[in-house]
């Protein structure tokens, strides 16, 4: 079991607060996961969330960088594997309603040396994988609060406590924000800049029973030239059920919504339109339909001299890229690693604040904008095919991946070699992009082509 704190008088505001080293706030990936390495280190650690809920499991699908920060809480592939927590990934199709499919596998060049990367990656059942953490934060000594923080006190740019809904106070000398997308307590409370990339959008999922998983993510896409892309995902979550999902945006959304069709509708519609899901339909084998919304965003200036901001609550990287869990875990190590480092002085160095705040923002840039560019809006896609616009994108996100996993930046040297490196990519992106949004327009007489 979970240590709880002593539960105290809900309405006391005003009482003692309860102290630690760290508090921690959101125990989803990046909260816990950081909690669990600071914990390890002898640090006195309390997590704080509203409660542990039932939050219907996506289906993570990973990127190639994800099995080595996984493998350093203690849960290497070959045992998720085998406790049926994770499926193999060994490849991404994209498939078109013609038939046509294009497959994407991590270059050969990149398992060999001097990157000597792990070729082979998951995906993940969320709720299982949720109940290894939470074992794993237990057993590191993590006491874990059922509250919801709703105040922050603090001295200038300095926290000294948050407060939560449960009328407590949490005093420490360490602050992390790990409360999510839609939380963000940090963010909020510091008004940081938010920087968002690509429209609001929302997304559909449901389970559907499968007797023949494929050991990789399938992605289905159909756009006309003239659409912004809508997307269909097909992930094993266990190998006998798949994660079926569809992204689309808000507007898009809205207005089917506005015509009469019911969620349920919209999504059954989606998915006909490929051949893969017309018997499981017509089976009635669809479970109950899930919704979230969602904007591809970063906030700018997540550390101050005692608190982190860390996964969502800092960076929402659009789902398409696969780079969520990846980079939850990466500011979750990061930042435990930096007051780990800070430790004895008590505040961080105003040069690590900028690079870890500058490292979370060039790499949500790299992602949420390289992918709008190249894939989400028109222009290029329909110059070169989408097929091979997923290869432009797809190429550099897997090699940056396994760049920074080697590179591991934390100093002012390593931080700014690695932004040189992400910016010549959107540079490029960028360009290409309004290369092509002109030859476009030329091409159709000076009209603007839609974005």
């Amino acid at each position: 079991m979970v240590e709880q704190i002593p539960e105290r008088d809900p309405v006391r505001t005003n009482g003692p607060p309860y102290a630690s080293e760290v508090v921690v706030v959101g125990a989803g990936l990046a909260g816990r996961a950081a909690s669990i390495e600071l914990a390890r280190a002898g640090l006195k650690v309390v997590c704080i969330s509203p409660g542990e809920g039932t939050r219907p499991p996506v289906g993570e699908s990973l990127d190639w960088s994800a099995p080595d920060l996984l493998k350093a809480l203690g849960l290497p592939m070959e045992y998720l594997i085998a406790t049926q927590v994770a499926t193999w990934k060994r490849h991404v199709t994209l498939r078109m309603r013609d038939g046509r499919a294009e497959h994407y596998t991590p270059s050969p060049w990149l398992g060999n040396p001097p990157l000597n990367i792990e070729l082979r990656t998951l995906h993940l059942d969320r709720m299982r994988f949720d109940n290894h953490l939470l074992n794993l934060t237990s057993e590191a000594g993590v006491v874990l609060v059922r509250d919801k923080v709703v105040g922050v006190e603090r001295e200038g740019s300095r926290i000294r406590s948050v407060r939560t809904a449960g009328g407590m106070s949490y005093a420490g000398t360490w602050f992390i924000d790990a409360s999510g997308m839609g939380a963000s307590v940090l963010a909020r409370e510091f008004d940081l800049p938010v920087i968002v990339d690509g429209p609001a959008k929302v997304s559909l999922w449901a389970y559907l029973p499968v007797s023949d998983p494929p050991e990789g993510t399938t992605l289905y896409m159909d756009p006309s030239p003239s659409e912004y892309l809508d997307w269909v995902w097909e992930i094993p979550v266990n190998p006998e059920t798949v994660s079926v999902g569809f992204v689309t945006t808000g507007s898009s959304m809205k207005t089917k919504r506005d015509q009469g069709f019911s969620v349920a509708k919209i999504y059954q519609q989606e998915l006909a339109k490929f051949p893969r899901f017309e018997a499981l339909l017509q089976a009635g084998a669809m479970g109950e339909i899930n919704v979230t919304s969602f904007k591809a965003r970063f906030y700018r200036d997540v550390a101050g001299p005692n608190w982190l901001i860390c996964g969502e609550a800092a960076s929402m990287v659009d789902p398409i890229t696969a780079n969520g869990v990846t980079a939850a875990l990466r500011h979750a190590a990061e930042a435990s690693s930096l007051i780990l480092k800070y430790r004895s002085r008590g505040r961080l160095s105003r040069r690590a604040r900028i690079c870890y705040s500058g490292r979370i923002e060039q790499m949500a840039k790299f992602f949420n904008g390289g992918i709008e560019k190249i894939v989400y809006d028109p222009p290029v896609r329909n110059r070169i095919g989408l097929p091979k616009a997923g290869t432009i994108y797809t190429a550099p996100a897997w090699s940056m991946n396994a760049v920074y996993a080697r590179l591991k930046p934390s100093g002012i040297f390593s931080t700014l070699l690695l932004s040189s490196l992400l910016g010549m990519f959107r540079l490029g992106a960028s360009v290409f992009y309004r290369f092509s949004r002109g030859r476009a327009n030329i091409s159709n007489g000076g009209r603007q082509v839609p974005a």
